[in-house]
C-alpha cells in the first residue's frame, strides 16, 4: 500500500484545509502543520542523521509549503506533493554543506553484473538482524542522492513511481539508485563487523515499512 493511501479517512477533512490555506486561512495552514508535521520531521531526520538539522529543516519545509501551497493542483497525492518539497529542501541543505552526493541522472552502467535481476526486488542480504544504530550510521554515510532513495523506500515505503515524482527522476533510475544504495550499505556494513562490531537487533525495514502515514 502507498504511504499516503494510510490517509484516506481524512482525505475530504484535508482537501478542504488545503482550500482553505491556498486562500490564506492561516488555521487552515495550521491545521495541516499539525497533520505533517511528524512526518516531515522523521524525514528530515532520517535524510540528515541530525536531530537539530532536521528541526530547522522542519521549518524551512513548512516556510516553503506555506509560500508554495498556492501552486498545489491535486495533481498527485498531497502528501506526495509535500514529501518532494521536503525532500528538495534538505537535498539543497545538503547541497550547501558540500555533503557528498551522487547525481539521479548519472548513466546505469553495465559493470555491477547482476543489477537488473535485482531491480525492485527486496534484498535479503539487507534484511537480516542489524543493530539499528550502526545500520543509521551506515545510511548517514551514503552519498545523499542514494540515501534519499533508500530512505524513500525502504524506509518510509514509497513505490518506485512515487520516489520518481518526488526526485523528479526515471522509475528506472530509482531503482537503480536504491540498488546502488543497498550495496554501499552492505559494503559499510560489513566493514562495521570487520571491525568487531556486532549486530544484533531489526532488520532495516523494521517491519515499519511506509507505517505512520
Amino acid at each position: 500500500m502507498s504511504p499516503h493511501q494510510n490517509a484516506a479517512p481524512k482525505t475530504a477533512s484535508e482537501s478542504q484545509l488545503i482550500a482553505r490555506a491556498q486562500q490564506g486561512d492561516e488555521d487552515a495552514f495550521a491545521a495541516l502543520f499539525d497533520l505533517h508535521k511528524r512526518r516531515v520531521y522523521s524525514l528530515c531526520l532520517r535524510m540528515t542523521g541530525d536531530a537539530a538539522e532536521a528541526e530547522d529543516l522542519s521549518q524551512e519545509a513548512f516556510l516553503q509549503l506555506f509560500r508554495k501551497i498556492g501552486t498545489f493542483r491535486g495533481e498527485s497525492a498531497f502528501t506526495t506533493w509535500l514529501h518532494r518539497l521536503v525532500v528538495n529542501v534538505v537535498l539543497m541543505h545538503l547541497r550547501k554543506k558540500g555533503v557528498q552526493q551522487v547525481s539521479l541522472d548519472e548513466p546505469e552502467d553495465s559493470q555491477e553484473g547482476s543489477v537488473n535481476r535485482e531491480y525492485g526486488d527486496d534484498d535479503k542480504r539487507l534484511l537480516h538482524s542489524i543493530d539499528r544504530i550502526t545500520l543509521g550510521r551506515a545510511i548517514e554515510q551514503l552519498p545523499r542522492g542514494y540515501r534519499a532513495v533508500f530512505v524513500l523506500h525502504d524506509v518510509e515505503g514509497y513505490e518506485h513511481n512515487e520516489i520518481a515524482q518526488i526526485m523528479n527522476c526515471s522509475v528506472g533510475n530509482s531503482k537503480s539508485q536504491l540498488h546502488k544504495a543497498r550495496l554501499k550499505l552492505r559494503e559499510t556494513l560489513r566493514a562495521y563487523q570487520s571491525g568487531g562490531q556486532t549486530t544484533t537487533v531489526a532488520d532495516p525495514a523494521s517491519g515499519e515499512k511506509g507505517k505512520g502515514r
